[in-house]
């Protein structure tokens, strides 16, 4: 768990913007209280989080937790998914203060384990018996850490507070009990477009500042599309055995890490870079290092194209095109080649045939391509292949725009 007692005013800053973070993702939403009536007392919102941030050190946090997923529609689960990932489970969770943790899930079809050593995140899924492996972002050196010791004021936090509330919409506190502690809850929501976010809620435990509930709702439904809660919890030194577990040796291991050349460019988008070190963007600049004709028109689906620019995933060039502002935008990404990246998540190849444990995704039609859809209750990724191009339409739009915006690719 992260030491809330030595944080610097720039890292309260990305705390409180890490709200927002819960509908990345990651996403996760609120649980049935605990059923005690201990609450902590009525405050401010700048107060809470300043007690929060200035709280003793934990050292450690082991809970019993429900998770539940409903961002998939029923109809697109096929017979064969038992993924707790997918349909929702109960497990443990055990969390060390150096970032070192480990979930587990448990269901009566399968289960699943989440783990982390402070450096990359592993995803094992025993339905399927693949582990998915990624690299966290490096983090801040020692320096940063000795200058973050000192706890921002109670001004600091009501300022990045107020910087919050220019896009955001902040509710609370709210006092609440989670896993039978006081804590506080706040809900969060976007000012303008959301896409098909609607709000997302967190809860922490008042006397530590440790969260403890986390929820995202779909714009305009009254219950959380997605949750992770604690039902019961402790706090104290956690046993290195609580922390370990690896895969089976026969387990499929697929490194998700992005290998993207280069530095941040415009609005902090990673990329690949010239010979001079420079960001390659623009269409023109782009083209310029594709095997293929680029479609970049300048409006999609209504909204207006913001940035162009080239990645190398895998060493191979990629073009990355964003439309819109916000979380209402939609991204594009185009390469060579006539793989189908749904098409691992449809179970058999993306036929629409949902055994062996994936997901049924309905195939749609894309100017004569056939390609595969993924609806979600927050966004929508649709996939197809033409002329030698593979491309990816991804937003936190409806299935309808998200179409549209794959027909109207034009090079």
């Amino acid at each position: 768990m992260n030491r809330f007692r030595t944080i610097s005013t720039r890292r309260l800053t990305a705390l409180i913007a890490g709200l927002i973070a819960l509908v990345a993702g990651a996403g996760i939403a609120q649980a049935a209280l605990g059923g005690s009536d201990d609450v902590p007392p009525r405050t401010s919102l700048a107060f809470a989080v300043r007690e929060a941030l200035a709280a003793p050190r934990v050292e450690g946090v082991s809970a019993r937790i429900e998770f539940e997923n409903r961002l998939i529609p029923s109809g697109s689960m096929g017979s064969g998914v038992g993924s707790p990932l997918l349909s929702g489970a109960r497990g443990r969770l055990w969390w060390a203060d150096d970032g070192r943790f480990r979930l587990e899930l448990q269901s009566g079809s399968g289960d699943a384990q989440v783990v982390s050593d402070g450096e990359t995140v592993t995803v094992f899924d025993a339905t399927g018996n693949t582990a998915f492996r990624f690299a966290l972002p490096a983090q801040e050196g020692k320096a940063d850490d000795d200058a973050g010791a000192r706890v921002p004021s109670l001004e600091q936090v009501r300022r990045a507070l107020a910087q919050l509330a220019q896009t955001w919409d902040v509710t609370g506190p709210k006092p609440v009990n989670v896993a039978d502690r006081p804590s506080y809850s706040v809900r969060i929501a976007p000012r303008d477009d959301g896409g098909l976010l609607g709000a997302a809620t967190l809860a922490w435990d008042a006397a530590n500042g440790v969260p403890l509930r986390a929820a995202v709702y779909a714009d305009g439904e009254a219950e959380p599309v997605l949750e992770l809660a604690a039902t019961d919890v402790s706090y104290g030194a956690i046993d290195a055995d609580d922390l370990d577990a690896d895969p089976p040796a026969d387990a499929r291991v697929v490194d998700l890490t992005p290998q993207l050349e280069g530095a941040p460019g415009d609005h902090g988008a990673p990329g690949a870079v010239d010979g001079a070190g420079r960001a390659i963007r623009g269409v023109d600049a782009v083209q310029a290092e594709l095997p293929f004709r680029l479609a970049a028109p300048e409006t999609l689906a209504g909204l207006p194209r913001t940035s162009v620019w080239l990645a190398r995933p895998g060493g191979e060039p990629a073009a990355i095109a964003t439309y819109g502002e916000g979380l209402g935008g939609i991204v594009v990404v185009q390469s060579a080649g006539e793989h189908d990246p749904l098409a691992g998540v449809g179970g058999s190849g993306g036929s629409g045939h949902g055994g062996g444990g994936g997901l049924d995704l309905p195939r749609v039609n894309i100017d004569g391509a056939t390609g595969s859809e993924l609806a979600t209750a927050l966004g929508t990724v649709v996939s197809f292949q033409q002329d030698g191009v593979s491309h990816v339409v991804a937003g936190s739009v409806g299935p309808q725009a998200a179409e549209t915006a794959a027909r109207e690719l034009r090079p």
